[in-house]
């Protein structure tokens, strides 16, 4: 990028072949790896002292679909303020305008590792519930805004090492559901409800879903449902948790059950056999007195085929595994302002995309100051929570 298209007090860094040009009070960048949607670098706020994560959206201009997505996660980052979501500290563009505006660098709270390393260690009861406790406070935060995930994964929620844990990510957008007969993996669709990979109708629940799916790997170390593709992937499900009912069937568009009633027929497992004793960790000995019959009792009412029977993200909070960390300003924190689904829907050029983007970067900028100011809303480092599990050590 040419130096005269740069905005004063902004500063070059180059990692490979990503530039990364930032306001100067970010010091020390270093890059942290990043997925389809753009590089993370790990820096210092001197203005803050706080160790943040800079993110920089991959090409948002490059197509109506990239665009879109920059704009919504831009959109629900001002909105959410919740302590188990990821919070905007800080957004800008290092362009001088609209005519040569290329990036967008949204600057959030530095975590030490995602749930897939998290995944690969030896959890005690405390460590996986407070976990799962928190993604449920998450979850439920943002479908008090009518967001409804639909894609939660490991790779999409982060964690410190004291245990506390953040969801990453705003999932689907509405209009970008999927069908069963859409053919090959962009994307791990391994955590995805029945009705997503099936096409249908769906409420809330689809999320505890996920985060079952997510449980479950946490006690049996690998990944439950691990198809190919949408049909492998059914498969897997029916394998493991039995072919459903007529009455589920009967919902099915008639392409989709045709397909699905004609597969074999499976009784599937009790979940004894799924998760036998010898999985999970040892019964804990502290005052929560966790065991793994009731964690085993809480994955057969989140691993639910049929939408309708599967646990409510309210009664799961209570689950006896889960509410011994239940705290009522976590639970029901203020809901953030309702989310306009009608960005999902909506029909923009590129460059109507780049324009809207444009003008929520400059508003954000405004209203916090040039200098980026972080925000009263946004996420610093949570207070210690005298209920998390053994302190500050809890993850090393």
């Amino acid at each position: 990028m040419a130096e005269d298209l740069i905005r004063a007090g902004f500063k070059k860094w180059v990692f490979d072949d990503t530039e990364f040009n930032v306001p100067e009070r970010y010091q020390n960048l270093e890059p942290k790896g990043g997925g389809a949607q753009g590089l993370v670098c790990a820096a210092v706020d001197t203005l803050t002292q706080q160790n943040v994560a800079i993110k920089k959206l991959s090409r948002p201009f490059q197509n109506v679909t990239h665009a879109k997505r920059a704009y919504r996660e831009f959109k629900l980052m001002k909105l959410v303020n919740h302590k188990n979501i990821i919070g905007l500290l800080n957004a800008f563009t290092p362009q001088k305008s609209l005519e040569e505006f290329q990036d967008v660098y949204l600057v959030m709270e530095l975590m030490d590792a995602n749930l897939c390393q998290v995944i690969q260690m030896d959890l005690d009861h405390e460590r996986m519930s407070y976990l799962l406790y928190q993604m449920l406070c998450g979850i439920k935060h943002l479908h008090s805004a009518g967001i409804i995930h639909r894609d939660l994964k490991p790779s999409n929620i982060v964690v410190k090492s004291d245990c506390t844990l953040k969801i990453l990510d705003f999932g689907l957008a509405r209009t970008a559901g999927t069908t069963f007969m859409m053919t090959p993996y962009v994307v791990t669709r391994y955590y995805r409800a029945p009705e997503v990979i099936l096409g249908m109708g769906y409420t809330e629940n689809v999320d505890i879903w996920s985060v079952g799916c997510i449980m479950g790997e946490m006690i049996r170390g690998g990944v439950l449902f691990p198809g190919s593709d949408h049909i492998d992937q059914w498969n897997k499900i029916i394998e493991q948790l039995g072919t459903p009912s007529p009455q589920f069937m009967a919902k099915l568009q008639p392409t989709v059950r045709n397909y699905v009633e004609n597969r074999p027929k499976y009784a599937g497992f009790p979940f004894e056999k799924l998760f036998p004793d010898l999985l999970f960790p040892s019964d804990s000995s502290e005052h929560n007195r966790l065991k793994a019959s009731q964690a085993r009792d809480l994955l057969s009412k989140m691993l639910v085929i049929d939408p309708q029977n599967r646990i409510s993200v309210d009664d799961a909070l209570i689950h006896p595994y889960i509410n011994v960390w239940y705290d009522e300003a976590e639970v029901n924190a203020p809901a953030p302002g309702p989310y306009d689904h009608s960005v999902d829907e909506r029909e923009h050029t590129v460059d109507q995309w780049k324009e809207l983007i444009y003008q929520e970067v400059m508003e954000y900028e405004n209203s916090h100051g040039n200098n980026g100011r972080p925000s009263s809303s946004s996420q610093a480092s949570p207070a210690s929570n005298s209920t998390e599990p053994n302190g500050t050590e809890s993850l090393r």
